[in-house]
């Protein structure tokens, strides 16, 4: 079973169709999945770059702040220690990673499920011809031809790796998504209203 959508040129006129397979584009959304796939890779995002210096690392002398006996004080061994003023800081936070590990499986099924639903809600297009010659380069035509599909605001746009004129036309524009196929991913899905194709793509 296959599922069609047309092919538009830049013109808004239908050109052909394109069969998208059902067991990537008509799957059963798994939403318990699709939000661990998403959480893991918005935390892959993240720098960790947080840190505070411990007792051997801030400045200070390793000599007593006093003597032992006979000041009344309790003993202090160090101006370094976390209970000294300007001292270390005790288990503070140092940089680390939050990836979680996501198998590779796990990263397709919601891929497809995040499509499918797009493809239930006819929010996935194909557009053809954006840029067609290096003297036909235009950010204004190609960015109407993108937005033919729907007036809502976020829209991705997926382009094939060769597409090097169609992607110099769009990467300016504010309110676009850029993303190469074989870069695509639930997150960007989801945030977008629509996702646009080339025909290469």
């Amino acid at each position: 079973m296959s599922l069609k959508i047309d092919i538009k040129n830049t013109e808004g006129k239908v050109t052909g169709n394109i069969d998208l397979p059902a067991d990537i584009f008509d799957a059963q959304a798994n939403i318990p999945l699709i939000h661990q796939v998403v959480v893991a890779q918005l935390a892959a995002a993240r720098a960790g770059t947080a840190k505070a210096k411990n007792r051997g690392e801030v400045s200070g002398t390793g000599k007593r702040p006093f003597k032992q006996k006979g000041t009344g004080r309790a003993r202090q061994g160090s101006v370094r220690a976390p209970l000294q003023r300007h001292g270390g800081v005790s288990h503070g936070p140092v940089p680390r990673k939050y990836d979680q590990r996501t198998p590779k499986k796990m990263i397709a099924a919601a891929l497809r499920g995040v499509l499918s639903d797009r493809q239930r809600e006819d929010r996935i297009h194909c557009v053809s011809g954006l840029v067609e010659a290096q003297a036909a380069i235009s950010t204004k035509g190609a960015i109407t031809a993108v937005r033919q599909f729907a007036d809502r605001k976020n829209l991705l746009v997926v382009l094939a790796r060769s597409e090097d004129l169609a992607w110099r036309a769009l990467r300016n524009a504010d309110d676009l998504h850029l993303i190469v196929n074989d870069q695509l991913n639930a997150y960007d899905i989801l945030v977008a209203d629509d996702v646009v194709f080339s025909e290469t793509a």
